[in-house]
């Protein structure tokens, strides 16, 4: 049964396969970047890592184990003189794979396989993002000691301002309170005097007399008109 053994023979039967491999790992292990097909460059990645990843142990034992994949000494002492120390701090995916597109005569997807570590101008580009994302990190969490220390002495003088300006507040406040107390008062008087004024107009009014007396007086006054009337008449 074939369980989990899922990998791209290539075309090719094992011996031929395994030769080819190793020609190409040392070719990339000597040149650092070679040009071939996609599915090449897959088989490739996953045959040469481990073998990066032996020569971060530089014994006689992993150099035989190596020797054993490769088959080329020079490929064996680049792998553990050159690219050993400066792989030394990464921890797995020591190769790249670049696609170029298609090839011409057979119309096959062609690629770029390198070394991660060799690539100086996309190093170079990693460098200047990571200054710039660091940057930016470090405003967001607050900034360097500077701007810490700076913040720092802002807050301080904002707390002596606010000491200082807590009692003319509360002064400030006092006075507007007098001020409403005061305004209050006033409206209280105002709305007090047309009351206090008609009070005293009634007091000062006459009474009137009633409406009968004022009756009787009218029709006394009609008869001793009418008397005097006769009494001139009669003269």
């Amino acid at each position: 049964m074939r369980h989990r053994k899922a990998f791209n023979h290539l075309s090719r039967k094992s011996a031929h396969r395994k030769a080819m491999l190793a020609n190409m790992a040392s070719s990339l292990i000597m040149h650092k970047r070679i040009t071939t097909t996609a599915a090449k460059a897959k088989a490739l990645r996953s045959y040469v890592e481990p073998l990066i990843t032996k020569s971060k142990v530089d014994s006689t034992h992993s150099r035989r184990l190596v020797f054993s994949y490769l088959k080329d000494k020079n490929a064996v002492n680049e792998l553990f003189r050159d690219i050993s120390p400066k792989i030394a701090e990464r921890q797995g995916g020591y190769t790249r794979i670049l696609k170029t597109g298609n090839r011409l005569g057979d119309n096959a997807e062609m690629c770029i396989i390198e070394l991660v570590d060799y690539n100086e101008n996309l190093l170079a580009v990693k460098e200047k993002s990571a200054g710039k994302s660091k940057r930016r990190r470090s405003r967001r969490s607050g900034g360097s000691k500077k701007t810490t220390e700076g913040a720092a002495q802002t807050q301080a003088q904002s707390e002596e301002k606010a000491t200082e300006e807590a009692p003319k507040a509360e002064e400030a406040n006092e006075e507007k309170k007098e001020e409403v107390k005061a305004e209050a008062k006033k409206e209280e008087e105002k709305a007090e005097a047309p009351k206090e004024k008609k009070k005293e107009a009634k007091a000062e009014a006459p009474k009137e007399e009633p409406k009968e007396e004022k009756k009787k007086d009218k029709k006394t006054e009609e008869k001793n008109e009418e008397k005097d009337e006769d009494s001139e008449k009669k003269e």
